[in-house]
């Protein structure tokens, strides 16, 4: 970590912000009624009058209702008897329920059932986010103690936390909640959607990995907070969440061991890992499967391991990124900011459910803040990837399209430039020159392929700095240079392609005496419209010839009429 305090301070004032934010909106509420809470198993036969008879004759065991409680998942449920401290109001209240579990909730006043409702109960009752919750209406005296009544279910409880609040109180809580989940959600299914896109784009599949950790852990966090069911209203979800929430934590798990092992490579790095973080990538699917059997046994054995190979592979899978980082990996330093906080966050959400850290329950909130910073800066580092995956593409591309000794286009590039420009029409006039070095090969002969190479480059050079930018410059083949001038009747043509002859003649290229020096033939064809890149190449080819038999060292125009010719003898050059 010594690394990320040293070159990425920012990685950690952002984990500093999102501590900050998490903790302000999980914590933020607004004045609440100070209660009592007891509890009992509930019994077959039971009344809710009896109940109170009795929580008011003998005491029953209490708990902070302020802290979270996991209370036993008895065959006929558990009773809650809240009692509400003077002094008294005669508002409306609202006694809400947080992390309820997927069971359902009931609220009884003495001998009536005033509501039951659950996370994922689409019926008339008043609908919480992120908790149940429970109008008290003026007409029962804040005197009078209340009953709750959790109902059996086959899920595990969740830990719950319980308030009574006004009205006021009670949406001021609920509207810094709904901003900060909101907000949460937003960023991770945001990222998600970038990430699907960049998967399009470059056909990357790491990108596809990523976007899908990135959904099913937005969807474990949804189901857990009840965020699908309201606001979302994703009412076809009702009844599923235990089964889809451990799909979903399933899968995660596997989207997360692909992704890590091409994101971080590990295969490069950490080689001796690869073989266990993709074995979870293939187990955890098999959990699935075996749930969905129906076989009592098999299933069962796939709940009892889910939860120790959650922690267990992302434990795996923080080792193999600190490995990989350790060993010089850029983005396995990413994986390891953005997946550690989110795994602390797990395993202590998974202590809370056994009964631990009870004074804290802001973790499940925190949870769903580390998801969305998770998010963030592994974004960041997808982005980086991106822009290195794009400049690796566009320097093969440019390496492919270069010829690798002069740097100009090569002949296909040059093809291909060619019938583009070709294929804008007949608008502007089009000239094509083409160059072939005089006694090219003596110079090779004499002085070796060296020399030649040097002279080629100097060729190359004087030609670039004498055409527009705009110009098609690149070497056909050997000794072979070709031109297209965009925008240049053939007077002008002959006029550049004669300045090019005495631009060559002046670099003094010695091809065996000091009286010969280098110089080049020039072939001009101006396009027709019966012209194509090739029979436009091949007129100017011919021209070139005719160039070399009428002397070389000059400029030489196909045409339809007479054959132009401009001589460029030493004397001229000079």
């Amino acid at each position: 970590m010594s690394f990320c305090n040293r070159q990425h301070p920012w990685f950690l004032r952002l984990l500093q912000a999102m501590a900050v934010c998490c903790l302000w909106a999980a914590g933020a509420a607004g004045a609440t009624t100070t209660i009592t809470t007891h509890w009992r198993e509930a019994r077959p036969g039971d009344v809710p009058a009896e109940i109170l008879r009795e929580a008011a004759a003998r005491p029953l065991p209490s708990f902070d209702p302020e802290n979270l409680q996991i209370l036993p998942n008895a065959p006929s449920g558990t009773w809650v008897v809240v009692r509400t401290l003077p002094p008294w109001t005669t508002e409306e209240r609202v006694l809400s329920v947080r992390h309820p579990g997927l069971g359902a909730v009931s609220l009884y006043d003495e001998n009536r059932l005033i509501a039951t409702t659950s996370l994922d109960d689409f019926g008339p009752p008043l609908h919480g986010h992120g908790r149940l919750i429970f109008n008290i209406p003026a007409s029962i005296p804040a005197s009078r103690p209340l009953l709750l009544k959790f109902e059996a279910s086959a899920a595990p409880p969740g830990a719950v936390t319980i308030k009574l609040s006004s009205w006021p109180d009670y949406l001021r809580d609920d509207g810094s909640w709904m901003v900060f989940a909101t907000g949460c959600f937003a960023v991770m299914m945001t990222m998600a959607l970038m990430a699907l896109c960049f998967t399009l784009i470059l056909r990357d599949m790491t990108f596809g990995w990523y976007a899908a950790y990135l959904i099913c852990y937005a969807l474990i966090q949804g189901l857990r907070s009840g965020f699908v069911y309201h606001p979302l209203e994703l009412q076809g979800l009702a009844g599923m969440a235990d089964a889809l929430g451990a799909a979903a934590t399933a899968l995660s798990v596997s989207f997360a061991a692909l992704f890590m092992l091409r994101f971080a490579k590990v295969d490069e790095y950490v080689p001796l890992l690869r073989i266990p973080v993709l074995g979870f990538a293939v187990v955890m699917p098999v959990l699935i499967v075996l749930r969905a059997t129906g076989v009592e046994l098999l299933a069962g054995m796939a709940q009892l391991l889910l939860q120790p190979l959650v922690l267990l592979g992302a434990l795996l899978f923080v080792i193999a990124a600190a490995i990989a980082a350790s060993r010089g990996s850029r983005y396995a330093w990413f994986f390891l900011v953005g997946w550690t906080p989110l795994l602390v966050l797990t395993a202590l959400c998974g202590a809370q459910q056994q009964g631990m850290l009870a004074s804290a329950p802001w973790l499940p909130d925190a949870a769903i803040a580390a998801g969305a910073f998770e998010a963030i800066v592994l974004s960041i580092g997808l982005s980086d990837r991106a822009l290195t995956i794009r400049h690796d593409r566009d320097r093969a591309r440019e390496l492919a399209d270069s010829d690798p000794l002069t740097g100009l286009l090569n002949r296909r590039a040059w093809t291909e430039a060619a019938q583009t420009v070709l294929e804008q029409g007949l608008a502007r006039p089009v000239a094509v020159l083409f160059f072939d070095l005089d006694h090219f090969k003596e110079l090779n002969d004499m002085h070796g392929h060296a020399s030649g190479d040097r002279a080629l480059v100097a060729v190359a050079a004087a030609l670039r700095h004498e055409l527009r930018p705009s110009d098609l410059l690149g070497r056909y083949g050997g000794e072979e240079f070709v031109a297209l001038l965009q925008g240049v009747d053939k007077e002008n043509a002959m006029q550049i392609a004669t300045r090019l002859c005495r631009r060559v003649h002046r670099l003094e290229v010695h091809i065996g005496s000091a009286e010969v020096l280098l110089t080049v033939s020039i072939g001009v064809a101006m396009r027709t419209p019966s012209d194509g890149v090739q029979s436009l190449v091949e007129r100017a080819d011919t021209a070139m010839y005719s160039a070399k038999l009428s002397g070389r060292n000059r400029a030489v125009c196909a045409g339809h009429g007479p054959v132009l010719v401009k001589r460029n003898d030493a004397k001229a050059a000079q």
